[in-house]
């Protein structure tokens, strides 16, 4: 069910090197489809992208959970190889793996999973160059414009941002949609809740507890 992602927060993790296209255009893409995006940085106001255009920081690693948001993109260039220096930035994709919140990652981008022991088991592609990487890491390396394994996305790099950016509009919405469709099934039915008995559907136990009574 693609139900859009309108209310939906995503978080875009970025630091100085990020390569613009890789940033924008995913941006760009998930608000169009009613997503609310924000920018997640080191520290400081801004970071400066490849060519040295300053992108603005919403929050900072410091102050940003996974909580706070229901999807988180990882964009490539130099910003991945920084923000993997960065045990926050570890810490949050890994937050995001367990909550089993969409993640979706672009070209070297990639390498900010594998930092975060988040490749194991699954199906990945990004730049070329992390091909071995992945394979020692547990993961297979698949080469192909965009892979979706459960709710983990992987995409090459720039050439394939138009595979990409659909494919993030559409797996978010999907999964952010699954998970609250199991949260609700989970409230309206806990796993605690003993199952009815034949009393409560006007079963034969309910012909007994009756005639108990009139006993």
């Amino acid at each position: 069910m693609e139900l859009g992602l309108k209310g939906k927060r995503v978080a875009i993790l970025a630091a100085d090197g990020v390569e613009p296209r890789e940033l924008a255009e995913p941006k760009q893409a998930l608000e169009a489809a009613g997503a609310t995006t924000q920018v997640v940085g080191p520290s400081g106001d801004a970071v400066t992208a490849k060519g040295g255009q300053a992108v603005h920081v919403d929050c900072t690693l410091a102050a940003c959970h996974a909580a706070d948001f229901d999807a988180l993109v990882v964009p490539g260039g130099d910003s991945p190889r920084r923000l993997a220096e960065e045990q926050r930035a570890i810490q949050l994709v890994r937050e995001f793996m367990l909550a089993e919140k969409p993640v979706a990652a672009i070209c070297d981008g990639t390498s900010l999973l594998l930092a975060a022991d988040a490749v194991a088991g699954r199906n990945v592609t990004g730049a070329t160059a992390l091909k071995g990487a992945v394979g020692e890491k547990g993961g297979t390396w698949v080469d192909l414009p965009v892979s979706v394994d459960d709710r983990l996305v992987t995409s090459r790099g720039d050439e394939d941002l138009p595979h990409f950016t659909r494919a993030i509009v559409k797996e978010f919405a999907n999964r952010i949609d699954e998970a609250r469709v199991d949260q609700t099934s989970e409230q309206s039915f806990p796993a605690s809740d003993p199952p009815p008995g034949p009393s409560a559907i006007g079963g034969e136990g309910a012909a007994v507890t009756e005639n108990e009574k009139r006993a």
